[in-house]
C-alpha cells in the first residue's frame, strides 16, 4: 500500500471514528438529559449573581432550583432583598412576604487611640496568621479586631474597611452576606437586623479589672445597661453585654448609661 493510500484510509477511518463518537454523543445527551424548571431559570435570570452563599445554598443556581421546587421562600436571597423577592413571588405565584434587611456588625471598638499595645508583631499580616500566635498581633486585648483586614478583601460590596485600627462597615452598602464574619478569625462580626438601631460593640470577656487594662473602650460587664432597660432587652454573660434585637425598642437608655460607651447607635447618632 503506498504513502497516499494509506493517508487517505487514515482520514476516512478517522471520520468515520468521529461520525460515531457524535452519533454516541448526542444518543447520550439525549438519552441522559436532565429536564430543567422553566421557572429555576426564570428565577434564576432575577437572582444577583453574587453567589455569595448567604442564602445558605451552594451559590444562584443552588438557590434558584431550591426556589423552584419550592424549597426554599422567594424572599430567600439577602442580596436582593425586596425587589427581587418581589420578582420572584411574580413568577412563583406566591406572595413575596416581608424580606428584613440585614447588615454586618463588628462587635470591637478598640480603635488605635482607646487599645492599649503590649507588643511588636512581626509576621504575616493577616488577620488568620495573626490569630494564630500567642499575643495575636500588637493590642493586649486578644478578643478584638487585628485589623489586617481580611474581611474587607472578601466584601464584593466595598462595604468594610479598616478605620483606626478596626474594621468598620458601612450599613448603607452592607447587603448582610455574611462573607466578613466567616472569615474572622475573631468571630467579631455579626449579621444582624439593619432596623436595629444599638449594638455592643465589645466581645472581650474578661472581667472588668482586666479590661480596663487592655481597653479604653472595653465592656467591664457592670449591668448598668440591663438595669435601664424596662424591656428586658439586655443581659450580661460572661462580662459581655447582649442586646435582644428582637425585643429592642431602641429607646437608647441603655447606651446613654453605658460609662465605657460600647453600646453604640449603628446609624449614626451620637449619645450623651
Amino acid at each position: 500500500m503506498s504513502g497516499s493510500t494509506l493517508l487517505i484510509v487514515t482520514i476516512i477511518l478517522l471520520a468515520i471514528v468521529g461520525l460515531l463518537v457524535g452519533i454516541m454523543l448526542v444518543f447520550a445527551g439525549e438519552k441522559f438529559r436532565v429536564e430543567v424548571d422553566p421557572k429555576e431559570a426564570q428565577v434564576r435570570e432575577c437572582l444577583p449573581g453574587n453567589n455569595c452563599g448567604a442564602c445558605g445554598y451552594p451559590g444562584c443556581d443552588g438557590l434558584a432550583a431550591a426556589i423552584a421546587k419550592g424549597e426554599a421562600p422567594v424572599n430567600k436571597c439577602p442580596v436582593g432583598g425586596s425587589s427581587v423577592a418581589e420578582m420572584i413571588s411574580e413568577i412563583m405565584g406566591v406572595d413575596a412576604g416581608e424580606v428584613t434587611k440585614r447588615a454586618a456588625f463588628v462587635k470591637c471598638s478598640g480603635t488605635c487611640d482607646k487599645a492599649i499595645e503590649n507588643s511588636v508583631y512581626v509576621g504575616i499580616e493577616t488577620c488568620t496568621a495573626a490569630a494564630a500566635i500567642p499575643g495575636k498581633g500588637t493590642k493586649a486585648c486578644q478578643a478584638g479586631c487585628l485589623g489586617f483586614g481580611e474581611c474587607t478583601k472578601v466584601c464584593d460590596f466595598d462595604a468594610i474597611h479598616i478605620v483606626n485600627g478596626i474594621a468598620v462597615v458601612d450599613r448603607t452598602k452592607c447587603v448582610g452576606c455574611g462573607r466578613c464574619a466567616e472569615v474572622c478569625p475573631q468571630h467579631l462580626i455579626s449579621v444582624i437586623p439593619d432596623n436595629s438601631v444599638y449594638a455592643v460593640a465589645c466581645n472581650n470577656h474578661e472581667n472588668g479589672k482586666v479590661v480596663r487594662q487592655q481597653c479604653a473602650a472595653g465592656c467591664i460587664g457592670c449591668k448598668l445597661c440591663m438595669r435601664q432597660c424596662e424591656f428586658s432587652a439586655m443581659w450580661v454573660d460572661t462580662n459581655v453585654a447582649h442586646i435582644d434585637y428582637d425585643v429592642c425598642t431602641h429607646c437608647g437608655k441603655c447606651a446613654a448609661k453605658c460609662p465605657q460607651k460600647v453600646i453604640v447607635n449603628r446609624h449614626g447618632a451620637k449619645e450623651a
